[in-house]
This record gives C-alpha cells, sequence and structure tokens, in this order.
C-alpha cells in the first residue's frame, strides 16, 4: 500500500467521525440487547428491500449472474441475520463455569461486553458479504462499527453507502468510501477492534498499524489452496465440484482451489472430466455465457493473463481484455518457483501438478504457507485422516468445495499466513466481544489460610490444592 497525502479536511472528518462513534458508545445506548435486535432486524428489511439494487450493483462490478449473486452474497447475509436475531439474547448472557473449591464462597462467570468503536475493511470479490458478514456480529456484539468497502468494486461500495448514511446515524454505523488515502487515514486513529479481509501483504500493513495502538485484530487473509485428487475418487462428481469451486466468480474466491495435486494415474481422466463439466457450465464460449463472470479489472486482467506463459495450456487461454474476460484456464507444467506457483492465483486458472504417491502431496503442501483452504477428494478413509492430520489449513473440505464456509456453525478463518482469527455464526458475535472474567465473593465466610503470617499453612494449602486439581 503506497503513501498518498490525504486532504488533512477529509482526515479531520474521519478523526470527528471516530469521536463521535467513540462518545455515542459512551452513552451504552448500543449494549442493550433490544437495540441490537432492532438494528439487525433494520439491517435485513433494508438488504430484502433493497436486493434488486444490490444484485444490480454485483452485476456491475463482476458481472455475475442473479443467482450467484444470491447465493454467494446477499443470502448468505441473510442467514446470518436471521441466526443472530434469533439467538442474541443467549450469546450475550453470562456464561457461568466452575469455580474451584478454595472459592467455595464465590461463583465464577464470563461475560460478554463490546470492544467499543470497531472499523471493518472490506474486499471487492465478494463485496457485499464480505462487508455484512463482520457488520453483523459487530451490531449484535454491542459495538458501533466504520465500514470500508473497496474502491474496486464501486458500484456496489456506492449502494452500501447510500443504504448506511440514509438509514443509520453515523456515530452508530458510518461508511467511509474511497481508496488508499481513505483506508491509510483509518488506520492512522485508535480503534477498539480492526476486522481486515484481503490480501496478506496488506493484511501485514493493517496488523502494523494496529499493533501501534494495541488494537486487537481479525486478518482473513487467503493463500494458495489445495485440491488433492487421490486415484480411489468419484472422478465425475470430482470433476463436477471442482469447476464449481474455483470457476463461480471466475475464481476470484479466497478460498477457491488454487491449484490440483492429482494422482497421475487418473489425471488425465480427471482433466477431461473438467474440461467437459466447464462446457457444460459455461458452454463452448465462455463469454457469451451469462453465468459466468468478469475479472474485477484490468490491473488483474494484466496480471492473470502473465500466467499463461508459465505452463502448458490443457485448455482454454483466450482473453480479451476490453471485456476483463479470461477464459476457464488449465495449466500443466508449471514450473513450482513460478509466479503461478507462488502467488495467489486468485483468477480462473487452475495448474495441475501429479504425484506419485500421498506422501508426496502431503510434503509439497507441508513445504508452503499454510493455506486458507484445503480440499480433499477420496474415497479411501485412511487417506483423508492422514491429509487431516499431517496438514494444516485454515478449514477442510472433504469430497466437495467451498462448503465449509456454508455452515454457520463452523469456524472460518486462516491460520499462519492466511490469517488471524474466525468468525461465522456465534463466532462473529464472539470476535467482536471481550469475554470479560468475573469472580464474585461472599463477606459471610473468610479463608484464613491465603493471610501471612504462613507458619504452618503451605501443608494445608498443599492438600488443598491437590483436591482442587
Amino acid at each position: 500500500m503506497e503513501t498518498i497525502t490525504m486532504p488533512e479536511t477529509k482526515a479531520g472528518q474521519i478523526k470527528s467521525l471516530i469521536q463521535r462513534q467513540r462518545d455515542f458508545f459512551a452513552t451504552g445506548a448500543t449494549k442493550s440487547v433490544k437495540f441490537r435486535k432492532e438494528q439487525l432486524a433494520k439491517l435485513k428489511n433494508l438488504i430484502s428491500t433493497h436486493e434488486r439494487d444490490f444484485i444490480d450493483a454485483l452485476h456491475k462490478d463482476l458481472r455475475k449472474h442473479e443467482f450467484e449473486a444470491y447465493a454467494t452474497e446477499i443470502g448468505f447475509i441473510l442467514i446470518e441475520l436471521r441466526k443472530a436475531i434469533n439467538n442474541v439474547d443467549k450469546w450475550a448472557k453470562t456464561r457461568t463455569v466452575p469455580t474451584p473449591l478454595f472459592h467455595f464462597n464465590g461463583n465464577s462467570y464470563v461475560q460478554p461486553e463490546p470492544y467499543g468503536v470497531t472499523l471493518i475493511i472490506s474486499p471487492w470479490n465478494y463485496p457485499f458479504q464480505l462487508l455484512f458478514a463482520p457488520l453483523v456480529g459487530a451490531i449484535s456484539a454491542g459495538n458501533t462499527a466504520v465500514i470500508k468497502p473497496s474502491e474496486f468494486a464501486p458500484a456496489t461500495s456506492a449502494i452500501i453507502a447510500k443504504v448506511i448514511s440514509e438509514n443509520f446515524a453515523p456515530e452508530f454505523i458510518a461508511c467511509v468510501e474511497g481508496g488508499i488515502p481513505e483506508s491509510q487515514a483509518l488506520l492512522e486513529e485508535k480503534f477498539d477492534y480492526i476486522f481486515f479481509t484481503g490480501g496478506t501483504n496488506v493484511g501485514r500493513i493493517v496488523y502494523q498499524a494496529a499493533a501501534k495502538h494495541l488494537t486487537p485484530v481479525t486478518l482473513e487473509l487467503g493463500g494458495k489452496s489445495p485440491c488433492i485428487v487421490d486415484r480411489d475418487t468419484n472422478i465425475a462428481l470430482t470433476a463436477k465440484r471442482i469447476v464449481w469451486g474455483k470457476f463461480v466468480n471466475a475464481g476470484q474466491t479466497c478460498i477457491a482451489p488454487d491449484y490440483i495435486l492429482v494422482d497421475k494415474s487418473v489425471k488425465e481422466q480427471l482433466v477431461a472430466k473438467i474440461i467437459e463439466y466447464i462446457k457444460k457450465a459455461y458452454g463452448d464460449d465462455a463469454q457469451r455465457s451469462e453465468h459466468y463472470p468478469r475479472v474485477i479489472n484490468q490491473q488483474h486482467h494484466s496480471r492473470l493473463t502473465s500466467y499463461f506463459e508459465e505452463g502448458d495450456i490443457l485448455y482454454g487461454g483466450k482473453a480479451d481484455a476490453d471485456d476483463n474476460y479470461i477464459e476457464p484456464t488449465l495449466l500443466e507444467n508449471v514450473k513450482l518457483d513460478s509466479k503461478v506457483m507462488t502467488d495467489e492465483i486468485f483468477g480462473p486458472i487452475l495448474p495441475f501438478i501429479e504425484y506419485d504417491n500421498l506422501k508426496d502431496a502431503i510434503e509439497f503442501i507441508n513445504k508452503r504457507a499454510k493455506p486458507l483452504a484445503l480440499y480433499i477428494f477420496s474415497k479411501d478413509e485412511k487417506k483423508i485422516q492422514k491429509v487431516l492430520a499431517e496438514t494444516s489449513a485454515g478449514g477442510v473440505t472433504v469430497n466437495d468445495t467451498l462448503l465449509h464456509i456454508v455452515n454457520p456453525h463452523l469456524p472460518f478463518g486462516g491460520v499462519g499466513d492466511s490469517g488471524i482469527g474466525a468468525y461465522h455464526g456465534q463466532l462473529s458475535f464472539d470476535v467482536f466481544s471481550h469475554m470479560k472474567s468475573v469472580l464474585r465473593r461472599t463477606f459471610l465466610v473468610d479463608d484464613p489460610v491465603r493471610y501471612a503470617p504462613y507458619k504452618l499453612k503451605l501443608s494445608w494449602l498443599r492438600r488443598l490444592m491437590d483436591w482442587t486439581l
């Protein structure tokens, strides 16, 4: 993220906005569960009311089909909102925990409390879902929020800003549009929590900015998510599910299969079936298909097409810069130190790497940064368990792609270079809550052992602590 000077008036407005939110939070209004539920219900109603506006904006930014826009963005958030509205009363309650024997005259519990003023920075690839999903958590937990949509999805950013500004007081929820200068100005300020979704390199910048203020963060990043295909699998269904997971949103998905590790004995069958299902999904000319999205902009188009030179094209390879179009493309014979195998692809290009045995595939994965997602297709339970036991990833789907993100009961997040923290469902509430520990004692009885002088008390204390443990 390069440094760009921003007018002091705009920076001052951001500083003033954050202070207004801090003052509003101090009133205690957001801590009321009734208030939280009302705001969640309002947001749900607004999303339903403006559904067509959001769908049109997503089509303008990414050429998303209405089905894909609803399934991966709008419907996803409505599920999160319903779950939060129905459960926030329970989530916000104190959580009783056991009290040790030597605290016999007390009780212990955990009290969730909001952090305060939060910052949510979202990316362009799912510009609706990846902004509103953390916002649901921030509201549920009783925080205020400054939201920063991506400037690379301008139509979606504009409709989000319009809906938020017209329906929520800025001291509660405010949308700051803009690019690098606005992001830098926001990161200069002190927040009580920062939630960032985006690339690993920018994630490091956000982490460094947060560290200056000792601000806790969630970083939802990315990486190269491997997809292992064992020889003992249903090749046809495996191919179909890979095509869906890889080419939905034109491959611009943080947990899309980034490359295929395939047992060499089934590679040809797999490639043939993947090509067959690409054609079934998008026709012989995907550019003419209304179901196939576009790359976000010409900068990413140029980056992606440069990967064509780093391997042999098995299928695809057509591109149209004026249309931000890249055909679903399969590569083989890629060099392992090439950019296509070291950068996160984030587009409709899928390299294939053969392996002789599963041990080699696992070693290949473990020599690289821990991915956000991992996929294994196999009917062999021992091999599945071996992959689960010997690799590390933010999340795993077995015999399918992407679907672990859909279950609100599963934490979604990365590990290592792919992120810090996890959310969705109750975890979205938890991640925006400080879990305050409380021990309450009574004045009715006192335990004299802990007080000086300590003569003859040590042996008694040891026995007491042994019983407790």
